[in-house]
């Protein structure tokens, strides 16, 4: 018979990782220093490894420690929403709800989405946190954030994910730009290091590369971005010319300074949302995802699924 750890010996570990210290973490937890030391070795012994190394002076917490720290956070957060949920506390989309997305995508959906959820669904309490994909989701893993919104493919292990509509890409340049009058993209026909992208680490980058068939790093320009502000900006100098989503096009970004080119329809990156596997909240976070399309008016020509 399996025998799992218990929930006291999973909150005395995460304060204990939380205050880097036996005397404090006990007192946060109201119990004596001997019996919370107990239970950490209780939880050490269950799960068959060693969570901390212990000195007269110190503690530190080791790698299985860590990763089951991680663990343990989403574990804990879906437990209070399991309680809250047996309450009768949680109303469909209500409740406080840690939402994650990426600079590429929040700044576009955000001003039709937020006004659509106070009207509809006015117990939310949402709260957003933006960074880059790797973050957003390392926070999701760590019980964190509940969901993230974000574009996809995008390697991801022990999540659920919902895609939701095609955001299309677009070719950019400057009004000036020399773009030997091509009435069509070729980026055969492109001078070398004139394609300009958003910094490593950016997810819109490895997008656009894969959808738009850039498989010459040449065509590359050594010139990046760090957001789409100043790639637009760099575009809009004639510097290069640039591969941008359709939401970001639709956005005050573009001025009469920037042509618009249309790409093949197979140039597309996937909007999508993404939850811990497992979570009691999934077909909340569905109906998040149906609230985003009517919210932003996703015609049907873009949905997926």
């Amino acid at each position: 018979m399996t025998h799992y750890p218990t929930i006291k010996q999973l909150r005395y570990f995460n304060a204990l990782v939380d205050h880097n210290h036996f005397g404090q973490a006990a007192a946060s937890c109201f119990v004596s220093q001997s019996a919370f030391s107990v239970a950490i070795k209780e939880l050490e012994k269950t799960l068959g490894g060693q969570l901390v190394d212990r000195t007269n002076k110190s503690v530190t917490i080791t790698n299985l420690g860590r990763e089951v720290y991680q663990q343990s956070q989403a574990v804990m957060t879906e437990l209070q929403k399991l309680y809250d949920l047996a309450q009768g506390n949680l109303k469909p989309l209500s409740g406080r709800l840690a939402m994650g997305m990426i600079p590429t995508i929040g700044p576009f959906v955000m001003p039709d989405l937020l006004p659509y959820l106070s009207q509809h669904f006015p117990d939310l309490q949402l709260e957003i946190h933006e960074g880059k994909t790797h973050d957003v989701y390392e926070q999701l893993m760590e019980g964190r954030l509940d969901v993230v919104l974000l574009a996809l493919p995008y390697e991801l292990r022990s999540v659920e994910t919902l895609s939701l509509y095609k955001d299309p890409f677009r070719l950019i340049h400057g009004r000036d730009y020399q773009f030997n009058n091509q009435k069509s993209f070729n980026i055969n026909r492109i001078e070398d290091g004139s394609v300009l992208l958003l910094d490593d680490g950016h997810c819109l980058r490895d997008h656009a590369i894969s959808a738009c068939r850039i498989q010459h790093v040449d065509k590359v320009s050594h010139f990046t971005a760090s957001s789409l502000l100043t790639l637009i900006a760099m575009v809009r100098q004639n510097l290069g010319v640039s591969f941008i989503p359709q939401m970001a096009v639709n956005s005050t970004l573009i001025d009469n300074e920037i042509v618009i080119r249309d790409m093949d329809k197979k140039a597309y990156r996937e909007i999508g949302l993404a939850w811990r596997k497992g979570s009691i909240r999934a077909q909340e976070f569905r109906l998040l995802g149906q609230a985003l399309i009517e919210a932003c008016d996703i015609k049907k020509e873009v949905l997926l699924g």
